[in-house]
């Protein structure tokens, strides 16, 4: 078995429970506008979940500006929704922004394994999501004291899956390759991009996503990282 040093987490959907936290502010934010008598919320969920998933595709390949796809997965929302109120896209949008990155939940095992974990090896973040959002995101939900530093897309210039990004957080703490693991949910742009990046990598699957690279570890919970490392 390899001796790993440095691991690389994702933040959202890895650690970071994004469909428990979405659904949450949502929830909120519903309920002060009065609209959960206007539509069916569960729909809703689903229908920003396809468009949010498909506008990040789209800005990872440099398709999109930040703000473009923060308005536009709103209105493709609430267009396919039936909802034709100008204004109310933007209205959620915003408040939004404000609010789930205040939601602190995490997947089941968190805190216990990255405690755990943390006695044993050197811990990062690589992230493409927003900075300021997030940076609130590892405040509000308790993570900042397990790790050595964050790599942020905006920041460094680079989105996973370029493997320049993974390079370039490697060689920032001095790191050898074969000492770095990149744990991840997303089949692409943290499994793929590890891969051509040289590192091996944990493939997160809760979704049955398919995944073209075969990952060097398969993990259905974030616990069960202890088994390996």
């Amino acid at each position: 078995m390899k001796t790993y040093k440095h691991l690389f987490f994702d933040l959202d959907n890895t650690l970071w429970d994004f469909k428990a936290n979405a659904r949450e502010a949502f929830h909120g934010i519903f309920s002060r506008l009065g609209l959960l008598e206007r539509m069916d919320f569960d729909r809703f969920l689903n229908t920003y979940e396809k468009h949010n998933e498909y506008l990040w595709i789209e800005y990872r390949k440099g398709k999109m500006k930040k703000d473009h796809l923060r308005t536009e997965r709103m209105i493709l929302t609430f267009r396919e929704m039936g909802i034709n109120d100008q204004d109310l896209p933007q209205i959620v949008g915003d408040l939004y922004i404000q609010e789930a990155p205040q939601k602190a939940n995490l997947f089941p095992g968190v805190h216990e394994t990255l405690k755990y974990l943390g006695e044993r090896y050197r811990m990062y973040i690589l992230t493409n999501g927003f900075s300021e959002v997030q940076l609130r995101k590892i405040n509000s939900s308790n993570l900042q004291a397990y790790f050595t530093k964050v790599f942020m897309a905006e920041m460094v210039g680079y989105q996973k899956p370029d493997k320049r990004f993974f390079e370039y957080a490697i060689k920032s703490v001095h790191a050898h390759k074969s000492e770095c693991l990149m744990i991840g949910d997303d089949p692409e742009a943290d499994i793929r991009g590890a891969y051509h990046a040289g590192i091996d990598q944990v493939y997160y699957n809760t979704g049955n996503k398919p995944c073209a690279i075969e990952p060097t570890w398969v993990i259905d919970s974030i616990a069960a990282l202890r088994d390996i490392l």
